[in-house]
């Protein structure tokens, strides 16, 4: 006897469990005893990815439909589903989640993209169940969730491009699950949602897209809890922004084009760190008391106005970084205006300065010489550039013979 078949079928599982699920189904044909070991089998995850003929998807169909019925552990850990192929109606979709929620699964990540427009695939048994943890869905999938819901357990909820009934549908989701703590809302482009609302008094990590050409009224947040935000409004017409304060916020990454921002600023005005990238002022009365890392994306050709005023009213920022967000065009063009008082994080604190695709145009260069001339207590300036932009001699020259308020600032050239 070999030494895996002197193995217990509780340790099999285990090891068939770190492999992908179609290799792990296929153990079945090794032996008799193996024959539905599969079956209890704690993450499963399928795709259509290699189905290409009719023949191939009815076979998946069935075994999809089959297996779940007869799937025999207690609890399903994760079932992912990745379904693209127009074979899989919304009918089909629906009998495997209805089956997944009776195997109490505890994770389900369902992208479901080959039918028509958005399909409601989500049966009424599913939003009873309080084993669920984690949820994802991503793709053609429509939400329409009945009066009566109840996700107890549910901790983390990620919606990319699904479409809502109606303008209560999310936020009537969101207040049937009192545990949850980690939510992404990525708004499609062709939804009717104009306005929405997201309350979750527990919530810790929130993710919010809304896309350029979404016809959108505005939205409310209010989330007490929050430690991290990462917003991207890339819709650039007039829309309210209401947001409450944020007071145990740490973290937030702001990638807006909306003109009037001050709301937004003055819910995270509790951060440590910030990533930011906007044209708009915000206006007076903020004071980031505990910002020292501040990261802002200079793609914008004002961009140096939001930055003074951060730099005037985060008096502990300790690291600056100058960078251009992913996807984000930078033309080389920034306006450099010196402010008539320097901003007393630059005198006082400022300890590190990194700057990326640095390309030697005068008011950057101005930039570069103003923080270098006035930071006191600057340990280390980090210049990232690319001979294309500025030879690489003539940057160092320049940089290395301005003056420098800190006699121990360290220059590095990339």
């Amino acid at each position: 006897m070999d030494r895996i078949s002197g193995l217990s079928d509780e340790l099999l599982v285990i090891i068939l469990s770190f492999l992908p699920t179609k290799m792990a189904v296929s153990t079945s044909i090794l032996s008799k005893r193996w024959e539905h070991l599969w079956r209890w089998l704690p993450k499963l995850e399928y795709d259509d990815q290699n189905c290409s003929e009719s023949s191939q998807c009815k076979r998946l169909k069935w075994f999809l439909l089959r297996g779940l019925a007869l799937h025999r552990a207690p609890v399903i850990e994760s079932l992912r589903l990745k379904i693209t192929n127009p074979y899989f109606k919304p009918d089909v979709m629906r009998l495997m989640v209805a089956s997944a929620a009776f195997r109490n699964v505890r994770e389900l990540d369902i992208h479901y993209s080959s039918f028509p427009g958005k399909s409601n695939i989500l049966p009424i048994n599913f939003y009873t169940k309080r084993s669920l943890v984690f949820l994802k869905l991503d793709g053609g999938i429509f939400l329409d969730n009945p009066d009566m819901v109840c996700f107890h357990s549910l901790k983390t909820l990620q919606l990319q491009g699904v479409a809502y009934f109606n303008e209560e549908t999310l936020q009537r989701l969101l207040s049937s699950c009192p545990a949850l703590e980690e939510l992404l809302v990525d708004i499609s482009e062709d939804d009717k949602m104009r306005k929405f609302t997201i309350i979750v008094p527990t919530l810790q990590r929130l993710s919010l897209y809304i896309p350029y050409f979404y016809d959108i009224d505005g939205f409310v947040i209010k989330t007490p809890s929050l430690k991290y935000l990462k917003l991207k409004d890339h819709n650039d017409k007039s829309h309210y922004c209401l947001i409450d304060n944020m007071p145990n916020l740490i973290e937030a990454y702001v990638d807006v084009e909306c003109p009037d921002i001050k709301s937004l600023i003055g819910s995270i005005t509790s951060v440590k760190r910030l990533t930011i990238c906007s044209e708009a002022l915000y206006g007076e009365g903020f004071v980031f008391r505990q910002l020292e890392h501040l990261k802002q994306c200079r793609c914008k050709e004002f961009s140096s106005k939001l930055l003074v005023s951060l730099l005037n009213d985060s008096p502990k920022v300790r690291e600056l970084e100058l960078f251009e967000m992913h996807d984000h065009y930078y033309n080389g063009m920034i306006k450099w205006n010196q402010p008539d008082t320097v901003p007393g994080c630059i005198l006082s604190s400022l300890q590190i300065l990194n700057w990326s695709v640095y390309t030697g145009a005068p008011d950057e260069r101005n930039l570069a010489v103003y923080i270098l001339k006035n930071a006191t207590h600057l340990k280390t300036t980090t210049i990232y550039s690319e001979e294309c932009h500025v030879p690489k001699f003539e940057m160092i020259k320049e940089l290395a013979l301005s003056s420098r308020a800190s006699t121990t600032c360290q220059l590095v050239f990339d």
